[in-house]
């Protein structure tokens, strides 16, 4: 038995189509499992005894709660039929994602070990075909709020890590700390500012990090601002902020300024607003232009502010006014930043 898909709709939110539809507890095992372990990070099991009762129930015939998986459509294609949903769904099945049900699948699996299980019942389903990562992600932490053992934080850390292709990068290649303490690579960006410029770009925030707060209610917070997006309206993708990282970086100045997480932060703010302007730029008046923000900023007192803080918003500052301040001389916008932290 493949995909049966009975029912498809558009969500006007993300932009994609979400279907519901079943298979059978054996195709689930089969081919649904597997997808589990595509997200090296993922959220760790709970303990089993917590699945104890659901385990049981599943040999006894009960119908077990439906899970979400997701796919990746940069393509667009228009879904509104359930065969066709049904077809690509089929089609594209070991591409796809688990957002909700991760716990469920592995206690299908150790139902499976037990006599009397049915592995023709079926298992119900909800399907998202989204045409970004940003948008999944969206309603991957709509789905996930709640579930304490995988922060918002989390989240976004394991979609960077694998739903973009850092491969397909020239002038950038992106470490995790595992793969770091194994062998670093030269100029490599660590994965985990990455992911914190992605959560920046998501919230439109560059203060997503604040000790005086709990990590539970920062946590919170985060969420909030992730929803409070409006997703709908991003004609930018961090997948196309990527790539105008990657095209800057081939001079090696701009790329280590990059690698001083605090400017990331802020130019992944800041770049929705202004991201036409600046792919425009070459790397070597890009250079010119953050000598002039360096000389800038270095003329701030560094006794009476905070200098990380405020790197992330002069940074943003900076690029959301990119037109005019990359017309500025050093003098100039030292007087700016003066009057900025004041």
């Amino acid at each position: 038995m493949n995909v049966k898909i009975f029912d498809t709709e558009r969500d006007q939110v993300i932009e994609s189509f979400v279907a519901t539809g079943k298979v059978t507890y054996e195709f689930a095992l089969e081919k649904l499992l597997p997808l589990t372990t595509r997200f090296d990070a993922q959220r760790k099991l709970q303990d089993k005894k917590f699945y104890k009762r659901l385990q049981r129930d599943i040999v006894k015939g009960c119908l077990m709660p439906p899970i979400t998986i997701a796919f990746v459509d940069k393509g667009k294609a228009e879904l509104s039929d359930c065969k066709v949903f049904e077809g690509f769904v089929n089609q594209n099945i070991d591409s796809g994602y688990i957002l909700d049900g991760l716990q469920r699948l592995n206690t299908l699996l150790s139902a499976s070990q037990i006599e009397g299980f049915d592995k023709k019942r079926p298992l119900h389903l909800n399907v998202i075909v989204s045409p970004s990562q940003d948008k999944l992600l969206y309603r991957m932490i709509t789905l996930n709020n709640g579930q304490k053992p995988m922060t918002p934080r989390h989240q976004v850390e394991i979609l960077t890590q694998e739903m973009f292709d850092f491969s397909g990068l020239n002038n950038i290649s992106v470490q995790t700390e595992k793969e770091r303490s194994e062998k670093i690579t030269r100029g490599a960006f660590n994965l985990s500012d990455i992911s914190n410029a992605y959560l920046a770009f998501l919230t439109n925030n560059v203060n997503n990090e604040n000790n005086k707060i709990v990590n539970e209610k920062m946590d919170e917070i985060l969420v909030g601002r992730v929803l409070d997006t409006d997703i709908a309206d991003g004609s930018v993708q961090f997948e196309d902020v990527l790539n105008l990282l990657d095209k800057l970086c081939v001079n090696s100045e701009v790329k280590k300024w990059f690698k001083v997480n605090n400017n990331l932060i802020g130019f992944c703010v800041a770049i929705k607003k202004v991201y036409g302007e600046v792919s425009g730029v070459e790397p070597d008046r890009f250079e010119q232009v953050i000598a002039v923000f360096e000389e800038g900023f270095d003329a701030i007192n560094a006794s009476k502010v905070n200098l990380g803080k405020y790197r992330r918003q002069l940074s943003k500052e900076f690029f959301e006014n990119f037109i005019e301040f990359s017309e500025y001389d050093a003098e100039e916008l030292t007087e700016y930043f003066a009057e900025f932290t004041s």
